[in-house]
């Protein structure tokens, strides 16, 4: 229901990309928020910076494998909703709009969802036992590979995948285990896109340039928001575009820290340098 609104501030705010987070839904409504249908508690919170509401995540309901296999409400890729939500965005994108923002399908990756769904501790268990930690791989990226041949079958222009892999000093998992468990899948889900001349849009916060090349070779198109604020001074959209300039597009990079307390003169300056940077080319 706020996907609408959403675009349209978008659209007034003059911001070419809207990525409407499709995928997302509540699976059970409980006090002060909803669990979703990748089984995290969300709570709605008050901002203490100007009393705005937020949702706030606060744990995960699987407690262990067993919990997760029985859970009644994984998202099914073949549930209409998706498919009907998407076309009736493009429509509205083309006639109220007139294409003035781009709408982008938002989907989960193999990461983020998936361990938040458990927390950090049962799901760092499950990363011991090789078995269930393929298991539970095999199926976030079965579904976000089906979601993404839908979109892309019908015209979608580009896929939107969500998938936090890091923080500011690190990354969740070690750089093995993602190329082991999650690349695999990102290059195959890459490819399905790129068969329906879809483009393949990744978000992550955190460092991630450890496995940052191994992304590009798996065929990322393009790479949201290469975080600016963490502790490793390689993970630089500068640096990184010398590096992949020519083989990836970079989307973003003005931390939220800047919009917040920069200075208009300030941001107006660090924009102006990451489109004299960083536009030629894409």
């Amino acid at each position: 229901a706020t996907f609408k609104p959403m675009a349209k501030l978008f659209s007034t705010l003059y911001l070419d990309l809207y990525p409407a987070f499709i995928q997302l839904r509540p699976w059970k409504f409980i006090k002060g928020g909803f669990v979703d249908n990748f089984g995290r508690i969300n709570k709605i919170e008050t901002f203490p910076g100007d009393s705005s509401k937020i949702v706030g995540y606060h744990g995960g309901i699987f407690k262990n494998m067993e919990d997760y296999e029985s859970f009644p409400g994984h998202p099914d890729p073949n549930d209409p909703y998706f498919l009907k939500t998407f076309l009736d965005l493009k429509r509205f994108q083309e006639k109220e709009l007139d294409s003035e923002v781009f709408i982008v399908p938002g989907i989960y990756g193999l990461m983020e969802a998936t361990w938040e769904g458990f927390g950090i501790e049962t799901f760092s268990r499950i990363l011991a036992r090789p078995k269930q930690a393929k298991k539970l791989f095999d199926d976030r990226g079965k579904l976000a590979l089906e979601m993404t041949k839908i979109f892309a079958e019908n015209d979608a222009k580009a896929v939107w995948v969500f998938d936090d892999y890091g923080y500011k000093t690190g990354m969740f998992m070690s750089p093995r285990n993602y190329q082991k468990f999650v690349i695999p899948w990102i290059k195959r889900i890459c490819t399905a896109a790129h068969k329906h001349d879809c483009k393949l849009i990744l978000h992550s916060c955190g460092d991630i340039e450890p496995i940052f090349g191994d992304l590009v070779k798996a065929g990322v198109d393009a790479f949201n928001p290469i975080e600016s604020t963490t502790a490793n001074p390689e993970y630089d959209i500068f640096k990184l575009n010398e590096r992949f300039g020519d083989k990836t597009t970079f989307i973003g990079n003005i931390a939220p820290q800047m919009l917040a307390t920069g200075t208009k003169e300030e941001i107006e300056n660090y924009s102006m340098k990451l489109i004299r940077e960083l536009a030629p080319g894409g």
